[in-house]
């Protein structure tokens, strides 16, 4: 039914309104998709989920070289670490890099390389580790019991996730992370106790220092790659015993405060996520009105 105006004409603003929209060609939408897909993995690497290149084996055998973990970049903006998972951190200035330095790449190298880093699919740099956390703000961490096993508060842990350990009649170095035996150490607060499940060969908190919250990336939750090692990486069962440590006046230390900014980060790439879908609405509409006027 066509709209008049008070002369009986045809309103052209109402004309123009209910024209339908000229389809983009696939040339131009193409190219345009996929800027939109590229920008997308950007905002989701940077905020939400980034995956991980496992480059030595100071994890195994829960992580073995080559595995591509997938890491929760945001949930540490909302809460603490907490003891048993798994974390992937900067280190210090105290840390060693655990992979070899690799030659300089040529310029398509080097290209490929931000490409990747861009959306999440590089090797980690070298001050990017990847260990599980023993110990909290406040805790006391040492090894070993009459058994030979960590204790943290005093709890001692049962670890089935460490396959290759240290040996016990081993001497500690301070230099070196050989030694299964290592002194009692106090976590400073603000800061985590981590240690590698492959003992003999992980450099970690006991010899290179505890690490600062502030320095951890994510905590890595599932092996996406090769597709037949895939597995959730858990809180062992282990932690559930563990009680919080005392303070001398008898209390245990007020827990951090989490930070507010997880969800700021998290509407970024949503909100951008909720455009580029509420587009995708719009065209798809345009076009039923075309093919059902």
């Amino acid at each position: 039914m066509r709209t008049l105006d008070e002369d009986g004409a045809v309103d052209p603003w109402r004309r123009r309104a209910w024209r339908p929209r000229r389809q983009m060609p696939l040339w131009q939408e193409l190219p345009l998709l996929l800027i939109v897909a590229f920008c997308l993995a950007v905002l989701i690497r940077t905020f939400l989920f980034q995956a991980f290149f496992i480059p030595s084996g100071s994890m195994e055998d829960t992580l073995l070289i080559g595995d591509r973990v997938l890491v929760n970049k945001v949930v540490y903006d909302v809460r603490d670490p907490q003891r048993g998972e798994v974390v992937v951190f900067r280190g210090t200035d105290r840390w060693v890099a655990q992979q070899a330095q690799e030659p300089e790449p040529g310029i398509a190298g080097r290209f490929a390389r931000t490409i990747g880093d861009l959306v999440g699919l590089s090797r980690p740099g070298e001050k990017d580790f990847i260990k599980r956390v023993i110990g909290l703000p406040g805790d006391r961490v040492k090894c070993c019991d009459a058994q030979g096993r960590v204790t943290v508060n005093d709890i001692p842990l049962d670890e089935p996730y460490v396959i290759r350990n240290s040996p016990l009649d081993l001497p500690p170095n301070p230099s070196e992370c050989r030694s299964r035996r290592f002194a009692e150490v106090v976590v400073p607060p603000g800061q985590i106790f981590v240690m590698g499940d492959h003992r003999l060969v992980s450099q970690d908190a006991r010899c290179q220092g505890p690490v600062p919250i502030d320095n951890v990336v994510g905590r890595a939750f599932v092996v996406v790659w090769p597709s037949s090692r895939w597995a959730s990486l858990s809180v062992p069962d282990t932690f559930a015993g563990v009680t919080s440590p005392v303070t001398a006046a008898g209390d245990p230390p007020a827990p951090a405060r989490p930070s507010g900014s997880g969800g700021v980060l998290l509407l970024l790439p949503v909100s951008a996520s909720v455009s580029v879908l509420a587009r995708s609405g719009r065209s798809g509409w345009s076009r039923r009105r075309r093919l059902h006027p």
